[in-house]
């Protein structure tokens, strides 16, 4: 437990809290069972949509294949071992659940797989990442520690972007043609985060053209003589068609990255 610098720390009573971090310690305790033994001893059932899921069947929503459930924990790969670490998680049914850079040793199944349970997840999610596309989707507010404060930010990434544009730090000056071409050269894990952030666009821009057609459709359905509220729908359609084509933007310049 860390001490608080100032002030104090207060915790309610209802609160449970679980954390995911990046390290598989909660796993080592359990490495040489099997992962059909680990499930044995959770909860029967989970409910996800309104539907009653299994502990297995959740894993397999999260991409873990059924024939790797007579493994060993320690045996599982890193992407394995992450999602079973998510599944003890939220089987233990915590209502504060604080995420540390969730998106690591995924791969894109499991990232748009976990965007949904997140997504419909009723409790209260912390989440440090760098994936803004997460961060965006699974999260109602956003912050940023600028200046060595922890700030709010009302529009988003976006907002935090523009101010470190504005204010850009003396230790990383502006790139040169020559940086720009050194960016090209990516590594391996370079790679896989963009594929991955790819992916999580592509899901992104699918989700908000459904909503637009839903919102369009409503506009249609809508009393014609309200005019309040046919404005308010145009606008909502409006700020959603800005959305999709600011990532359509990003999808472009991902794609040439990836190429």
């Amino acid at each position: 437990t860390v001490r608080p610098t100032s002030g104090r720390v207060k915790r309610g009573k209802t609160v449970r809290l679980a954390v995911l971090d990046q390290q598989f310690d909660a796993l080592t305790e359990i490495a040489g069972d099997r992962v059909r033994e680990v499930l044995a001893r959770t909860r029967t059932s989970y409910v996800v949509d309104g539907r009653e899921l299994t502990p297995a069947q959740l894993l397999e929503r999260l991409g873990f294949a059924r024939a790797h459930l007579s493994a060993r924990v320690g045996e599982l790969s890193g992407g394995q071992k992450r999602r079973l670490q998510l599944l003890l998680v939220l089987l233990s049914e915590p209502n504060v659940l604080i995420l540390d850079e969730p998106s690591n040793d995924v791969d894109t199944d499991m990232l748009a797989a976990m965007e949904d349970l997140l997504d419909s997840w009723p409790g209260t999610l912390l989440v440090v990442s760098h994936d803004r596309y997460l961060v965006e989707r699974v999260t109602d507010q956003q912050f940023a520690i600028i200046d060595g404060r922890l700030r709010h930010l009302p529009g988003g990434v976006d907002e935090y972007l523009r101010l470190r544009a504005a204010h850009p730090s003396p230790s990383h000056p502006p790139a040169t043609n020559g940086d720009d071409r050194a960016a090209t050269d990516l590594s391996g894990a370079e790679l896989r985060a963009l594929q991955k952030e790819l992916a999580s666009v592509e899901r992104r821009i699918a989700r908000l053209t459904d909503e637009i057609h839903a919102a369009q459709t409503a506009l249609a359905e809508h009393d014609h003589a309200d005019y309040v509220g046919l404005a308010a729908k145009m606008a909502e359609i409006g700020v959603q068609q800005t959305q999709v084509a600011e990532l359509e933007e990003r999808w472009l310049e991902l794609s040439e990255l990836v190429d």
